[in-house]
């Protein structure tokens, strides 16, 4: 493919500097995620937050990250995506460096929220500039793996960088250490990634269509999370729930009828497209509420240090690391769709287990047997679900596509941990309330968490093996000028090529 004036082009060798480039930037962003979740029995017990409270610490991120997301993926078409990326890589570093000075629960929660919107920012159009810049399938292939690897190898440095800043120091360095990772990250950006040219602002960017999923996101986990003060059936519960589907409404309504919406509706008209992204808000639902409350579990049952919470999951984010880098050349043999479900399966396998361990756990015997599944499945699946929901972008919607697998994984991972740390603080109290033991009881609520989210990965199972096409298939799609998720690509927009693997 020859590159056209607007494609982010990296000539010879340069091009896997500029890759490596971006990757440091998304390790930035899961740097931040994998150490937030071992610290947060720590900040639980300095700022003074409950069990529910304490899901904004995480939630706050995830739904500013979720909101903003398609918009910055439409601002990287717009302005120029190493524009974007430079932009959110300073709003992220600033809002990091407020995180690691603050002293109460409101300036953490709003400074989480301003990090979670240079996050968007970062990570929306890091994908479509991976895919851009390699065209030629076996190299994408191969980029799209080391992508991958970099986002699971953070989330390892993360657990145990966590443990170490939070346990010798105290929970403010895990925000501060992402200060000069986002100035060397800046430098090194500005050096090695090429200008590219946007289309034009006067295409158009739906700010109010990103105020209305926000305040859609918002109302939801808040609606969500006071359900353990309120009830399900409180007039509260029901009240906020309604603003939030008609915030929802309003959303979709606004994105029909708008000439430059947010998520052109064309795009689900993509089997691989559509299924990838209803796999990825699945499992990203289970995954971001078992790493929440295994973290307290450890804790709070267990008397794990933050150390020793960062070393329980490590083999999960090595096991992710290890088959995230060997991803590449199975998907290329064997083709996305056949390595995602198995892997699907293995995640299954892992929380149900995961489920079953008890108040007095032995970590050899009864929680390594779920982590390594988890980690193993997680691994190969998540480059699986990127080579599908990118298989079908062009160039012109490289950037669009992105932001909706981000944008995926980020509302299903605040949506989910709502859910599931509401239930299971319900649980917890409802026993509490019968005179269980508090380990008890706190367990029986983790382990009615852990048994859904594997209910969750059942589901995305289902999907993945009904909806989901098979490379031919899928390439065969692609190729079709009346696609529905290409369009009628405008003047001088080149398609990028589908990953091609064997099915």
């Amino acid at each position: 493919m020859a590159p056209s004036s607007r494609t982010l082009a990296v000539a010879g060798d340069s091009r896997w500097l500029a890759l490596l480039v971006l990757c440091a930037g998304m390790l930035m962003i899961v740097l931040d995620a994998t150490i937030v979740n071992v610290a947060l029995p720590s900040i639980r017990s300095d700022l003074g937050f409950g069990q529910s409270s304490l899901a904004w610490v995480v939630n706050a991120y995830l739904i500013a990250f979720g909101g903003v997301l398609l918009l910055a993926g439409r601002l990287g078409d717009l302005l120029g995506r190493r524009r974007v990326f430079l932009a959110g890589v300073a709003v992220f570093t600033a809002a990091s460096l407020l995180c690691g000075l603050s002293i109460g629960q409101e300036m953490l929660v709003a400074a989480r929220f301003i990090q979670g919107v240079g996050g968007a920012m970062t990570s929306a159009v890091i994908l479509g500039m991976v895919v851009t810049m390699f065209s030629e399938p076996h190299e994408r292939a191969r980029a799209i793996g080391i992508y991958s690897f970099v986002a699971a190898a953070g989330a390892s440095i993360g657990l145990l960088a966590g443990g170490f800043l939070t346990q010798a120091l105290n929970w403010h360095w895990i925000f501060l250490v992402n200060v000069p990772i986002g100035i060397a990250t800046a430098l090194f950006a500005l050096r090695l990634l090429e200008s590219d040219r946007g289309i034009g602002l006067s295409k158009g960017a739906d700010a109010l269509g990103a105020l209305l999923v926000t305040a859609a996101l918002l109302l939801g986990v808040y609606t969500i999370i006071r359900t353990t003060d309120f009830g399900w059936g409180s007039a509260h519960t029901v009240g906020f729930g309604a603003a939030a589907i008609a915030s929802l409404v309003a959303f979709v309504v606004r994105e029909s009828r708008t000439s430059n919406p947010l998520i052109p509706f064309r795009i689900f008209g993509s089997r691989n497209a559509s299924g990838a992204n209803v796999v990825l808000l699945l499992i990203f639902a289970a995954l971001f509420g078992m790493f929440f409350l295994g973290s307290l579990y450890f804790q709070r049952v267990r008397g794990y240090d933050p150390l020793g919470i960062g070393l329980a999951f490590l083999p999960f984010s090595l096991s992710i690391a290890i088959l995230s880098f060997a991803s590449g050349p199975l998907i290329t043999r064997f083709g996305a769709r056949a390595v995602l479900l198995p892997s699907l399966m293995l995640m299954g396998t892992g929380l149900v287990l995961f489920a079953r361990v008890p108040v007095e756990a032995d970590y050899v015997v009864d929680v390594l047997p779920s982590v390594l599944p988890l980690g193993v499945g997680f691994g190969l699946a998540f480059p699986s679900l990127m080579a599908l929901g990118m298989s079908g972008a062009s160039e012109h919607d490289s950037g669009l596509a992105s932001g909706l697998l981000m944008t995926t994984q980020q509302v299903g991972g605040a949506l989910g941990l709502s859910v599931l740390a509401s239930l299971s603080a319900s649980q917890t109290n409802r026993l509490l309330a019968l005179s269980a033991a508090e380990p008890t009881a706190l367990t029986n609520g983790y382990q009615l968490s852990f048994i859904i989210g594997a209910g969750l990965v059942l589901v995305a199972l289902v999907v993945a093996g009904t909806v989901l096409q098979s490379a031919g298939d899928a390439e065969e799609a692609v190729l079709n000028e009346h696609d529905p998720l290409l369009g009628d690509a405008p003047d001088g927009a080149t398609a990028a090529a589908p990953v091609r693997t064997h099915a």
